[in-house]
């Protein structure tokens, strides 16, 4: 995760989150969403739905396929059935004390067996008391009355506020025609429902308006008259809100309809066969004693709101609504008096809401995406974000809201997206702007760590505490002069990737290459906080790899190559130099030119790596290492201990003939000369060094120099 300034990051979040918001909305605010935002409520409502505390109050009597061919071969029944079959089964409800009882069947016509089959089903009526009649209310210009009927008693009920509403009421809210049942069967009920249903846009039912207005009065739905069958004088207060009886509201959108809580699939409601319920009937009436049990126990229905209709597909009562494709008229009815029981109809969300909403997801994901700026976590997180709209509606729909999914989706993928192509435009530019810069002289993998984090890197100068390393072939220049040029090149193409492998490897930085040289540091542009140890080991590990390639070299130059390096540890300032069009990663200061000199010393003392007290004491004691001497370098007046750094194995070989080196050597600082030759002239036919410091023991005189401190004084680089 790249650590940026917060400014930087208010930016983006305010550009991309915005903008994607603005993407989302606009289509939303139009309605381009609204047929993609229905099914993913309908995909809400298959998962989510389930029964109320009303629901186990309801059941339905449904006249399905069987049923009609029970009553064609067992009865000789023929539709439409003889109302005195209706009849029978109003009859079986009251034996069984329904609470209720509504009717989904429309009853516009005299009964084709005369006018004493109609007074049955009207004396049925009668006797049941608490029942709904269905009305058919329509915007038509033909067909039904266009007035009350004079001879249909008005609803007892009243609302409130029904002037008010109705006075701003859109046209669409008024009915035009009415087409009302039989007037001595609307004369025997308790009160008439409308059983027209407007489904939405795509024909799919998932409101309902509780009201309808004809000829000024309000006219119940069918379900919600099962509920006011048994109360017709309830008082209820219309707002552009609510619609609320007796204490018991029903919200409204501003179609003026309630969002419908399915249960479940059909069937989720207790339902009976109509033929069933015949059956019983017939046998309870042939039978009083009840010595013949019924088909169904009246038990069943006890305290019920009982639904009457059809789910017989030749019947033509089948909707499509959100849990079905085919859901009978009838149970859609038998819902909304089951939210309206159970107190739990669904609302819209404001549109306030979704729009702070939309606007608080996209921001979010954009400094999601503002802070994790790597493509690939970028993209997962993106498509994280895309489950936090889905949660929040399942939560809504638990809640009782209809929150729109889709616009939040859309809001949230469009941040991601923006969120992506502004961190490729910006990041993808810094990345080849550091890849550029740095592909010569780091690995890849610190180029990686630089692109993630690119604020670790600062471009221009800093002081740092380095390890500087320096490096030179020994005689290369005579080895040059005869080979021709392509030799050479491939020569130093190969000695060179060997060494700059290793220092890659050991996460240091190559400053650059001359000729043969090889300059590099550790400690920049990324911390590494034990640079002097990976600078000496590098050293070692150099001049290993360097002896098994000398075979191989010798076989192509006729010589034997051997590399100084010279290392010190110490303050530098490093960045980028040079022009605006050309640069380097490169390093200045006293502690790089002392490793310079370091280097060149080595040809002094007959040894190939040399570093400074300064690295030594960076170190520690993890690696071997013998003290050399002490040397006053050219261009520096403070002199400097030296050390050797031996590798394990050579250390514990010849550990005894170390300690005689540096018993030799103190010897030499304490201007003991005579001991010092003793001891050198025994190690000098192995020990270049030693056989160095017998070379100048032997010409110093016996007694030291006033003001003798053991220091070497370099007269060239």
């Amino acid at each position: 995760m790249a650590r940026r300034s917060s400014g930087k990051i208010l930016l983006q979040v305010l550009a991309t989150g915005m903008g994607a918001a603005v993407l989302a909305l606009l289509p939303w605010f139009f309605g381009a969403l609204e047929n993609w935002e229905a099914q993913t409520w309908d995909m809400r409502v298959v998962r989510l739905a389930e029964p109320g505390p009303a629901t186990g109050d309801i059941a339905l009597i449904l006249l399905d396929q069987q049923g009609l061919d029970w009553g064609q071969e067992q009865m000789g029944l023929s539709w439409p059935w003889p109302r005195e079959i209706h009849a029978a089964i109003i009859d079986y409800c009251r034996r069984a004390h329904a609470a209720s009882l509504t009717l989904d069947i429309l009853f516009l016509e005299p009964s084709a067996y005369g006018v004493e089959d109609d007074a049955l089903l009207a004396q049925a009526l009668e006797r049941f008391g608490a029942t709904a009649l269905a009305a058919f209310l329509s915007r038509a210009e033909t067909g039904g009355r266009a007035t009350w009927p004079e001879d249909v008693p008005r609803p007892a009920w009243t609302v409130d506020g029904l002037d008010e509403w109705l006075a701003t009421a859109e046209p669409d809210f008024f009915a035009t025609r009415i087409s009302p049942p039989l007037t001595e069967l609307a004369l025997s009920a308790s009160i008439l429902g409308n059983v027209q249903q407007r489904p939405d846009r795509d024909g799919v039912f998932r409101r309902m308006r509780p009201l309808d207005f004809f000829d000024g009065i309000a006219v119940p739905t069918l379900g919600l008259a099962a509920g006011l069958a048994a109360a017709p004088e309830a008082q209820s207060q219309l707002t552009h809100q609510e619609l609320n009886l007796d204490g018991n509201s029903i919200p409204l959108d501003s179609q003026g309809a309630a969002i419908l809580r399915f249960r479940g699939p059909s069937g989720t409601h207790a339902a009976y066969s109509a033929a069933a319920v015949l059956q019983s009937e017939i046998r309870l009436r042939e039978d009083p004693d009840a010595s013949l049990k019924p088909v169904l126990d009246p038990e069943l229905l006890r305290g019920k709101h009982v639904f009457y209709g059809f789910s017989a597909p030749g019947l033509f009562d089948l909707r499509p609504t959100p849990v079905s494709g085919v859901y009978p008229g009838v149970e859609i009815q038998a819902t909304f008096l089951d939210n309206f029981l159970s107190q739990d109809f669904l609302r819209d969300l404001p549109r306030e809401l979704t729009i702070a909403l939309v606007l608080g997801l996209c921001l979010l994901t954009a400094l999601v995406l503002a802070i994790w700026r790597s493509p690939l976590t970028g993209t997962l997180l993106g498509l994280a974000m895309l489950l936090v709209p889905v949660a929040l509606a399942v939560t809504a729909y638990h809640l009782g809201w209809w929150m729109p999914l889709l616009v939040q989706e859309a809001g949230v993928a469009a941040a991601a997206l923006l969120g992506l192509i502004y961190n490729y435009a910006t990041e993808g530019r810094q990345r080849r702007f550091i890849k550029n810069a740095f592909q010569q002289y780091l690995s890849p993998q610190v180029i990686e760590q630089l692109i993630a984090d690119p604020d670790r890197l600062r471009l221009g100068g800093e002081r740092k505490i380095l390890s500087i390393f320096f490096s030179d072939l020994q005689g290369f220049t005579t080895i040059s002069e005869k080979l021709d040029p392509e030799e050479l090149t491939a020569l130093l193409n190969d000695y060179l990737s060997a060494m700059t492998d290793i220092i890659q490897e050991e996460g240091g930085t190559v400053d650059k290459f001359e000729g043969d040289a090889i300059i590099a540091f550790w400690n920049a542009p990324l911390d590494v906080p034990d640079h002097a140890l990976r600078a000496v080991r590098t050293a070692l590990r150099a001049q290993a790899r360097l002896a098994e390639l000398r075979p191989k070299f010798r076989e192509r130059t006729g010589h034997d190559l051997f590399m100084r390096i010279g290392i010190n540890t110490g303050p530098a300032v490093v960045g980028n130099m040079g022009s605006h069009n050309r640069f380097d990663y490169s390093m200045l200061g006293d502690a790089v030119n002392l490793a310079a000199r370091l280097e060149g010393v080595n040809k002094q003392f007959g040894t190939y790596t040399m570093i400074s007290q300064a690295t030594k004491d960076a170190v520690g004691e993890v690696l071997a290492m013998r003290e050399l001497g002490r040397v006053a370098v050219v261009g520096r007046a403070e002199p400097v201990t030296v050390y050797e750094p031996l590798a394990d194995d050579f250390a514990k070989a010849n550990a005894p003939a170390l300690k005689s080196f540096n018993q030799g050597l103190q010897a030499y600082y304490q201007g003991d000369f005579a001991e010092a030759v003793r001891i050198f002239s025994i190690l000098a036919h192995g020990d270049p060094v030693a056989a160095r410091y017998l070379e100048i023991c032997r010409d110093l005189p016996p007694q030291p120099p006033e003001n003798w401190n053991g220091v070497w004084k370099m007269t060239s680089k």
